[in-house]
């Protein structure tokens, strides 16, 4: 199956991209169409795909891992097989790794190595919880997101590479290994540990507190040697500091940390109390299930000339060639925003406990012998000795010292380099001695930078004196782009061709150029792209006419003239006018402010008046009492008139001959002029003698 973008894995992760890639895995960046998000695919490599047993431990230790959930920890999402092609689906993290960002910083303050590590420690803690050793903790594995959140990647990987599937270019990384690791014995949680003083100090100090010329020899320091007290290379560094990272990488694990946890309190108590005297570390030093091995000269050249190998293998692996380099610094251990980097580690298969214990307890001599008649035996059958040489003698003593004649001959090998980048590879070739020659071709299919080929054979014997000759490419030649601005359509493209773009038109409205001229291109002219790219030229047509004819809105509904109106690119005023009209119906538009068939600008906004049906016909109605009784004896008669007075207008409302025994006059039902109140007068024969009453009215309609 090749992967490429584009392609979807089990139906339901779409490749994007290709961020990584390392000695074991490639890694990519998809998508997940089920749950909708990006995370990091890592795709076991086809040598690695062919072997079943590794396969089998890779997804052991792969589904393990994926049981952790933990904000420090990159979380493992699916393992899954399709085709033959294994792959492990992570959280895709965005930012750079502890190695990077030591290395742009030069060394970290206090407060913020305390705090990483805190984080660090925190994921092992979930980790171990779990039963699970990640038995490569080192700032390569360590990504510091955009965020600032700390994660640790590769939980649970290292186990499944073991010396069934170890090549000289997939070493484990020997700077931080424990001493228990770096003698091929029983790594437990402490071993994790350990290795996280050693990047704590990496932190404090920028450097790594134990520097070899191979890794046979930095290898031995963890074993024998004390690392240099972090305040003898910095006094400002506090003593509780100092002490955390003696105690981290004591040479025996009894006498480190027992757990993350403990580790974790002293790391914050470091903080707030920074020279207190808390942390207590037991001084025995010594190493003492380990006896004394004297290997053959004829061994020990070759195991040299092995381990030499590896560590350039070693150093290629670790910094792999990305795709996008943008967020982080142009360094040999440099990783991406969208990456988490396959970083190989390789160990010898876990030593049983209960076998380290005999030799510590009263079987030395008969363990250690059977110990190295079998990893004579392994090693002789992988055939990196190249063939059989008999073991001269095997001396056991009480002393853990393993014996190495510093006047061996070496002889290392020529390693492939191919398709790799001349500045991580470059010191390497020079350290295993040889002279290195470089000529650049310009290539249009390898990344500049990267190594196109090299004269010497792979694994060929180096010699004193030896040259390797490479050719580097030096990418695609840039050239700039022609100003074809204001040329015609054919002469732009002639002259776009002859410098060797391919060319591609595109039509364009123009104010301000002339119709079938060139507007601009794409890129920009004088911009540096190489040959044969498409450049892309704009044509013009012309000024746009944007104008556009108003449709008949009458007798519309307010939705049917907002259509009318959107479908030729107006739009209707948000302030709507209503108005009653005995010729239109009720709802449908009476008129507008273009009329139709005028011409307006595209986005012109038409002003509507809408029906309110004909206007209806209403009457005033109204009540009054009057109960002031204008006469004074029985006797006296006259004509009683009220006279109602509403808007300036005035009518007589009752008129009738009456006496003093009549009042008060019945309720009398009135019509006025509108809904406003009026007022009533009464008068006596002509003689105003009451009033004014007041008399509100209701609308009614007819």
């Amino acid at each position: 199956m090749i992967i490429r973008p584009g392609v979807f894995i089990s139906d339901r992760y779409e490749i994007i991209d290709k961020v990584g890639t390392g000695g074991m895995a490639d890694v990519y960046k998809a998508k997940c169409h089920r749950l909708n998000r990006f995370v990091a695919i890592k795709i076991l490599k086809a040598e690695f795909s062919d072997d079943k047993k590794f396969v089998e431990k890779f997804r052991a230790e792969a589904q393990s891992a994926a049981g952790l959930s933990h904000p420090n920890i990159v979380n493992v999402y699916d393992v899954g097989e399709e085709n033959g092609m294994y792959y492990i689906v992570m959280e895709l993290v965005e930012g750079i790794t502890l190695k990077s960002f030591i290395e742009r910083k030069g060394k970290l303050d206090v407060k913020e190595a305390v705090g990483i590590s805190v984080q660090i420690a925190q994921g092992m803690e979930a980790a171990h919880s779990n039963h699970i050793v990640h038995r490569d903790i080192k700032p390569q594995n360590i990504i510091i997101s955009r965020e600032g959140k700390v994660k640790v990647t590769d939980f649970g990987i290292a186990k499944a590479v073991t010396s069934d599937t170890i090549t000289s270019n997939a070493m484990g990384s020997v700077h931080y290994l424990s001493p228990e690791q770096a003698r091929g014995g029983f790594s437990d949680e402490k071993s994790d540990i350990y290795s996280l003083g050693v990047t704590l100090y990496e932190m404090l100090t920028g450097r790594v507190p134990f520097i070899g010329d191979n890794t046979v020899s930095v290898a031995l320091c963890h074993l024998q040697d004390d690392p240099t007290p972090l305040r003898d290379l910095d006094p400002s560094i506090p003593i509780s500091l100092d002490r955390i990272v003696q105690k981290c990488m004591q040479k025996k694990p009894e006498f480190r940390y027992l757990s993350a946890s403990d580790l974790i309190t002293d790391l914050k108590k470091s903080l707030s109390n920074p020279d207190g005297a808390y942390i207590q570390i037991r001084t025995n030093q010594t190493i003492d299930d380990s006896p004394t091995i004297n290997f053959t000269d004829d061994d020990l050249r070759k195991i040299k000339s092995a381990v030499s190998t590896a560590a350039v293998g070693e150093k290629l692996y670790e910094e792999p060639s990305y795709n996008n380099q943008s967020e982080a610094p142009r360094t040999n251990t440099i990783k991406t925003q969208e990456q988490i980097v396959d970083e190989e580690e390789d160990y010898e298969e876990d030593v049983n406990p209960m076998l380290e214990k005999l030799m510590s307890v009263g079987g030395i001599l008969a363990a250690v012998i059977i110990v190295f008649i079998i990893i004579f035996i392994v090693i002789k059958s992988s055939g990196i000795f190249g063939g059989s040489t008999p073991v001269e003698t095997i001396a056991v003593s009480p002393s853990p010292t393993v014996t190495v004649e510093p006047t061996l001959e070496i002889q290392n090998k020529v390693p492939n380099v191919e398709d790799l980048k001349l500045v991580d590879v470059r010191e390497q070739l020079e350290t295993l001695g040889l002279a290195v020659m470089v000529e650049e071709e310009e290539s249009d299919q390898v990344e500049a930078g990267v190594i196109i080929s090299q004269d010497l054979e792979p694994d060929t014997i180096i010699t004193d004196g030896m040259t390797i000759n490479l050719v580097v490419s030096s990418g695609v030649q840039n050239y700039p782009v022609p100003d074809v601005k204001g040329k015609s359509a054919n002469d732009a493209s002639t002259t776009l061709q002859k410098a060797g773009y391919l060319v591609v038109q595109e039509s364009q409205y123009s104010d301000t150029v002339e119709n079938g001229k060139v507007i601009g291109t794409n890129p920009e002219a004088g911009t540096s792209v190489p040959k044969g790219d498409t450049v892309t030229i704009y044509i013009s047509m012309g000024p746009e006419d944007t104008s556009v004819t108003v449709p008949d809105l009458k007798n519309c509904t307010l939705t049917q003239a907002q259509k009318k109106l959107s479908n030729v690119g107006l739009k209707i005023s948000d302030s709507v006018s209503y108005s009653y009209d005995d010729t239109v119906e009720k709802n449908k538009v009476i008129s507008q402010s273009y009329t139709d068939g005028t011409k307006v600008e595209a986005g012109t906004t038409v002003e509507v008046t809408i029906s309110l049906g004909k206007e209806p016909s209403y009457r005033y109605e109204g009540s009054i009492g009057i109960s002031d009784n204008p006469f004074t004896t029985e006797d006296e008669t006259g004509v009683i008139k009220l006279i109602l007075k509403q808007d300036g207008k005035s009518k007589t409302i009752y008129e009738e001959s009456h006496s003093l025994g009549d009042f008060p006059l019945p309720t009398i039902e009135v019509e006025g002029y509108s809904s406003s109140a009026g007022e009533v007068y009464m008068y006596l024969d002509g003689e105003l003698v009451g009033g004014p009453y007041t008399i509100t009215f209701q609308q009614v309609a007819e």
